[in-house]
Protein backbone atom coordinates (compact mmCIF):
# COMPACT_ATOMS: atom_id res chain seq x y z
CA UNK A 1 0.00 0.00 0.00
CA UNK A 2 1.33 3.58 -0.68
CA UNK A 3 1.36 6.43 1.85
CA UNK A 4 -2.32 8.62 1.36
CA UNK A 5 -2.10 12.11 1.81
CA UNK A 6 -5.34 13.33 2.00
CA UNK A 7 -5.25 16.81 2.94
CA UNK A 8 -8.08 18.56 1.42
CA UNK A 9 -7.57 21.08 -1.56
CA UNK A 10 -9.73 24.32 -1.67
CA UNK A 11 -10.50 26.05 -4.12
CA UNK A 12 -13.05 29.70 -4.08
CA UNK A 13 -16.24 27.82 -3.90
CA UNK A 14 -15.47 24.13 -3.21
CA UNK A 15 -13.75 21.59 -0.95
CA UNK A 16 -12.13 18.85 -2.48
CA UNK A 17 -11.53 16.04 0.26
CA UNK A 18 -11.61 12.68 0.80
CA UNK A 19 -14.74 10.72 0.83
CA UNK A 20 -17.21 9.62 3.89
CA UNK A 21 -19.48 7.11 4.60
CA UNK A 22 -22.22 9.93 4.94
CA UNK A 23 -21.32 10.74 1.03
CA UNK A 24 -22.75 7.43 -0.44
CA UNK A 25 -26.27 8.59 -0.23
CA UNK A 26 -25.70 11.06 -2.54
CA UNK A 27 -23.07 9.31 -4.64
CA UNK A 28 -25.68 6.70 -5.12
CA UNK A 29 -28.00 9.39 -6.50
CA UNK A 30 -25.61 10.69 -8.65
CA UNK A 31 -24.80 7.21 -10.09
CA UNK A 32 -28.51 6.93 -10.21
CA UNK A 33 -29.25 9.69 -13.02
CA UNK A 34 -29.20 8.36 -16.40
CA UNK A 35 -28.30 12.33 -17.94
CA UNK A 36 -25.12 12.13 -15.55
CA UNK A 37 -24.04 8.05 -16.36
CA UNK A 38 -24.85 9.02 -20.16
CA UNK A 39 -21.21 9.57 -20.62
CA UNK A 40 -19.94 7.27 -17.41
CA UNK A 41 -20.84 4.20 -18.02
CA UNK A 42 -19.78 1.49 -20.53
CA UNK A 43 -23.68 0.66 -21.83
CA UNK A 44 -24.57 4.75 -21.35
CA UNK A 45 -26.60 3.68 -18.30
CA UNK A 46 -27.67 4.78 -14.45
CA UNK A 47 -25.78 2.59 -12.17
CA UNK A 48 -27.67 0.29 -9.63
CA UNK A 49 -27.40 0.97 -5.79
CA UNK A 50 -24.83 -1.89 -5.94
CA UNK A 51 -23.14 -0.97 -8.85
CA UNK A 52 -22.66 2.37 -7.22
CA UNK A 53 -21.34 0.96 -3.75
CA UNK A 54 -18.66 -0.60 -5.87
CA UNK A 55 -17.68 2.59 -7.57
CA UNK A 56 -17.93 4.41 -4.37
CA UNK A 57 -15.28 1.59 -2.87
CA UNK A 58 -13.43 1.59 -5.51
CA UNK A 59 -13.24 5.56 -5.77
CA UNK A 60 -11.77 4.62 -1.37
CA UNK A 61 -9.95 2.03 -2.51
CA UNK A 62 -7.73 3.79 -5.39
CA UNK A 63 -6.61 6.21 -2.54
CA UNK A 64 -4.86 3.24 -0.37
CA UNK A 65 -3.66 1.17 -3.71
CA UNK A 66 -2.36 4.33 -5.90
CA UNK A 67 -1.89 7.12 -3.06
CA UNK A 68 -3.86 9.29 -4.37
CA UNK A 69 -7.58 9.39 -6.35
CA UNK A 70 -10.59 11.17 -6.74
CA UNK A 71 -11.46 13.83 -4.68
CA UNK A 72 -15.36 14.05 -3.10
CA UNK A 73 -16.23 17.39 -3.75
CA UNK A 74 -18.70 19.55 -1.61
CA UNK A 75 -19.61 23.00 -1.77
CA UNK A 76 -18.04 25.28 0.71
CA UNK A 77 -21.10 27.25 1.42
CA UNK A 78 -23.87 24.43 2.00
CA UNK A 79 -21.43 21.64 2.62
CA UNK A 80 -23.54 19.68 -0.08
CA UNK A 81 -21.97 16.86 -1.99
CA UNK A 82 -21.27 17.65 -5.82
CA UNK A 83 -19.14 14.88 -7.63
CA UNK A 84 -16.28 13.36 -7.72
CA UNK A 85 -13.21 15.22 -9.50
CA UNK A 86 -9.53 14.25 -9.57
CA UNK A 87 -6.73 11.91 -10.78
CA UNK A 88 -7.49 8.71 -11.79
CA UNK A 89 -4.80 5.44 -13.09
CA UNK A 90 -6.42 2.47 -12.21
CA UNK A 91 -4.75 -0.75 -13.64
CA UNK A 92 -4.66 -0.77 -17.20
CA UNK A 93 -5.73 2.40 -17.91
CA UNK A 94 -4.39 4.59 -21.05
CA UNK A 95 -2.12 7.00 -18.81
CA UNK A 96 -2.62 9.10 -15.29
CA UNK A 97 -6.12 10.75 -15.76
CA UNK A 98 -8.08 13.77 -14.35
CA UNK A 99 -12.09 13.17 -14.28
CA UNK A 100 -14.83 14.84 -13.09
CA UNK A 101 -18.41 13.32 -12.72
CA UNK A 102 -21.02 15.85 -10.81
CA UNK A 103 -24.84 15.91 -9.39
CA UNK A 104 -26.72 17.54 -12.37
CA UNK A 105 -28.03 20.10 -10.29
CA UNK A 106 -24.77 21.43 -9.86
CA UNK A 107 -24.06 21.77 -13.55
CA UNK A 108 -23.22 25.41 -15.65
CA UNK A 109 -21.67 26.57 -12.42
CA UNK A 110 -18.07 26.25 -13.47
CA UNK A 111 -17.17 23.55 -11.09
CA UNK A 112 -15.85 21.12 -12.93
CA UNK A 113 -13.76 23.50 -14.37
CA UNK A 114 -12.60 25.07 -11.18
CA UNK A 115 -11.79 21.79 -9.21
CA UNK A 116 -9.95 20.76 -12.19
CA UNK A 117 -7.60 22.97 -12.73
CA UNK A 118 -6.90 22.21 -9.08
CA UNK A 119 -6.00 19.08 -9.75
CA UNK A 120 -4.11 19.45 -12.42
CA UNK A 121 -1.93 21.74 -10.23
CA UNK A 122 -2.12 19.10 -7.43
CA UNK A 123 -1.00 16.21 -9.89
CA UNK A 124 1.94 17.85 -11.31
CA UNK A 125 3.22 19.18 -8.59
CA UNK A 126 2.30 17.51 -5.63
CA UNK A 127 2.18 13.95 -7.35
CA UNK A 128 4.98 14.69 -10.07
CA UNK A 129 3.47 13.53 -12.86
CA UNK A 130 4.80 14.85 -16.02
CA UNK A 131 1.67 14.05 -18.53
CA UNK A 132 -2.18 13.65 -17.70
CA UNK A 133 -5.39 13.26 -19.81
CA UNK A 134 -8.82 12.80 -19.11
CA UNK A 135 -11.17 10.56 -21.28
CA UNK A 136 -14.03 11.84 -22.60
CA UNK A 137 -17.05 10.82 -25.01
CA UNK A 138 -17.17 12.08 -28.12
CA UNK A 139 -20.72 13.00 -27.34
CA UNK A 140 -20.01 14.76 -23.96
CA UNK A 141 -19.65 18.05 -25.16
CA UNK A 142 -19.97 19.85 -21.45
CA UNK A 143 -16.36 17.55 -21.01
CA UNK A 144 -14.90 18.81 -24.06
CA UNK A 145 -15.69 22.30 -22.84
CA UNK A 146 -13.97 21.83 -19.21
CA UNK A 147 -10.81 19.90 -20.72
CA UNK A 148 -10.01 22.89 -23.19
CA UNK A 149 -11.18 24.88 -20.05
CA UNK A 150 -7.98 23.45 -18.20
CA UNK A 151 -5.61 23.52 -21.08
CA UNK A 152 -5.70 20.43 -22.44
CA UNK A 153 -5.97 19.89 -26.39
CA UNK A 154 -6.87 16.35 -28.49
CA UNK A 155 -4.55 14.09 -28.61
CA UNK A 156 -6.28 11.33 -30.28
CA UNK A 157 -8.73 8.40 -29.38
CA UNK A 158 -8.13 5.53 -27.25
CA UNK A 159 -10.43 2.15 -25.77
CA UNK A 160 -11.25 1.24 -22.35
CA UNK A 161 -10.53 -1.83 -20.78
CA UNK A 162 -14.15 -2.64 -19.30
CA UNK A 163 -15.33 -0.80 -22.67
CA UNK A 164 -13.20 -2.31 -25.61
CA UNK A 165 -15.85 -2.07 -28.08
CA UNK A 166 -16.15 2.11 -27.38
CA UNK A 167 -13.61 4.76 -28.75
CA UNK A 168 -13.36 7.70 -26.31
CA UNK A 169 -11.57 11.21 -26.89
CA UNK A 170 -8.17 11.81 -25.15
CA UNK A 171 -7.66 14.96 -23.79
CA UNK A 172 -4.28 15.54 -22.18
CA UNK A 173 -1.21 17.94 -21.52
CA UNK A 174 1.89 17.92 -20.20
CA UNK A 175 3.16 20.07 -17.18
CA UNK A 176 5.30 22.24 -19.32
CA UNK A 177 2.63 23.40 -21.16
CA UNK A 178 0.80 24.32 -17.99
CA UNK A 179 0.35 27.55 -16.58
CA UNK A 180 -0.94 27.05 -13.35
Amino acid sequence: MNQVDVTPLATERLILRMWEPEDFEAYASMAADPEVMRFLTPDGKAMSRFDAWRSFSAQIGHWYLKGFGQFAVVERTSGDFVGRIGPWHPEGWPDFEIGWALRRKYWGRGYATEAAKTCVTYSFEKLGKAHLISLIDPDNVRSIHVAERIGERLEGTVTLPHAPDKTVLQYGMHRDDWSG
